[in-house]
């Protein structure tokens, strides 16, 4: 049903050749100038896709602004699409709305007729990204994996398009798995330590004396090998990613292949509207979560982040916006969730939230799920954590002025503990939701 394509021959047996076989083919010969109607079209088309991309690199093209218009022109000249990769670590099950920013991207892309290179990272979960992380992540068994990689595959082409001649789903235990020891130690000899230890995470670690095991050094190295594996032509990743990203464009000119140009995006804040929208914080809208979920969980994101989920997560402009907040409250959960589960499903979901608070009436059956990863200790916890209060102060306050209720009781005592979960929460008249732990 899914396209599944390896890249070439070389690949199929599991490397891209030996190390030897990846050196520089001689200087192609020089273009001519690009025509006023491909400069014209190669314009355009940035100006879809550069928007709301945190940066590109390099940061500065020959014929444009940056790297990404170079490499459209070139493409525009050749008659050929972009390959443009995006690898996600199978390590959890599901996906949710912050993967959904470069995949919306890569759909772009595709649009405008390149080729999208969703790689799911079944070998490197192995190891897991130490990206962002102050501790070793826990290693994942290879059952766990294929099972979240299965779902992956799935969940994906709710945003991708599937069709075959616009998609090429890869696995990256396709190539690494059969690198040999030999293979492993000529990548390593294309990085300096200094260069790994450099990075923020890691560097942050050595000065806190936190351990950082060998086997994390060696997950930049792999993901840039990715590309080298595939040749693509651009490669995505959220802010905390860039380290990684640039680390493919060095090996794949270390290895004789053009560099990759790079895509970051800004991480897309949770439920919260402080952390970044994780599953395991708890702040998070899956893809495939029930309409009438999705759409009250968008309900509950705070004002402070509703233009930032405007932006990235729709194609609606400012001046297309409602200007009063619970106004445009709506229309973004409504189109995030026509997006998943269609418009009737939307209207309908809409329609279950506004005359269950216009009644004030609960259907607890069509409130929005909360699942709590952890016991909270009082109910200003508990506020706090599924994002219904933004402090602890804050979540004192209601609970003092009666706003709070807990199973349809008004809750006067703020140190109170939380009830037995699963358990119905109410603050104010806009925000319900059935909380229960994970």
């Amino acid at each position: 049903m899914y396209a599944i394509s390896i890249l070439n021959k070389t690949a199929q047996e599991g490397m891209v050749g030996p190390m030897t076989d990846t050196k520089s083919t001689p200087l192609a010969t020089p273009r001519p100038a690009p025509t006023s109607a491909i400069l014209a079209e190669a314009k355009r088309q940035h100006a879809i896709l550069s928007q709301g991309v945190a940066a590109i690199y390099p940061e500065k093209g020959v014929h444009g602004p940056d790297g990404l218009f170079d490499r459209l022109v070139e493409a525009l000249q050749d008659g050929r699409p972009l390959k443009i990769k995006l690898g996600m670590d199978p390590t959890a099950p599901d996906l949710h709305l912050g993967h959904s920013v470069p995949l919306t991207a890569m759909r772009k892309f595709q649009d405008l007729g390149h080729i999208a290179q969703p790689l799911i990272g079944d070998y490197t979960a192995r190891i897991g990204d130490p990206s962002g992380r102050n501790k070793t992540r826990p290693p994942l068994s290879g059952e766990a994996i294929d099972a979240n990689a299965q779902t992956y595959y799935k969940q994906l082409f709710k945003i991708v398009d599937e069709a075959t001649e616009k998609v090429e789903l890869l696995y990256n235990g396709q190539w690494l798995k059969n690198l040999s020891f030999a293979d492993t130690i000529k990548l390593c000899a294309q990085v300096t330590a200094a260069q790994i230890l450099a990075r923020e995470d890691f560097a942050k670690r050595l000065s806190d004396n936190t351990p950082i095991s060998m086997h994390e050094l060696l997950y930049p190295i792999m993901q840039a090998y990715d590309s080298v594996a595939m040749d693509c032509d651009i490669e995505f990743g959220g802010t905390d990613q860039t380290f990684n990203c640039l680390m493919g464009r060095q090996l794949m000119s270390a290895l004789g292949k053009r560099p990759q140009i790079v895509m970051t995006f800004p991480l897309l804040e949770g439920l919260d509207g402080i952390e970044k929208m994780s599953k395991s914080k708890g702040n998070y809208i899956g893809v495939t979560e029930a309409p009438n979920d999705m759409f009250g969980k968008t309900m509950s994101i705070p004002d402070s982040i509703l233009g930032r989920w405007f932006d990235l997560l729709t194609s609606i402009t400012p001046a297309e916006r409602p200007t009063h907040p619970m106004e445009a409250k709506k229309l973004l959960a409504r189109t995030i969730t026509a997006r998943y589960h269609g418009e009737t499903a939307a209207l309908e979901a809409q329609a279950a939230f506004e005359q269950r608070f216009s009644k004030r009436e609960l259907d607890v059956d069509s409130l929005a799920e909360i699942t709590l990863n952890e016991p909270c200790t009082t109910l200003v916890d508990v506020l706090v954590a599924v994002n219904f209060a933004a402090s602890k102060s804050e979540a004192r306050r209601l609970i003092q002025q009666g706003g709070i209720k807990v199973n349809g009781e008004a809750v006067k005592n703020a140190d109170a503990a939380p009830p037995t979960a699963p358990y119905v929460l109410q603050a104010g008249k806009l925000k319900a939701a059935r909380v229960k732990l994970g």
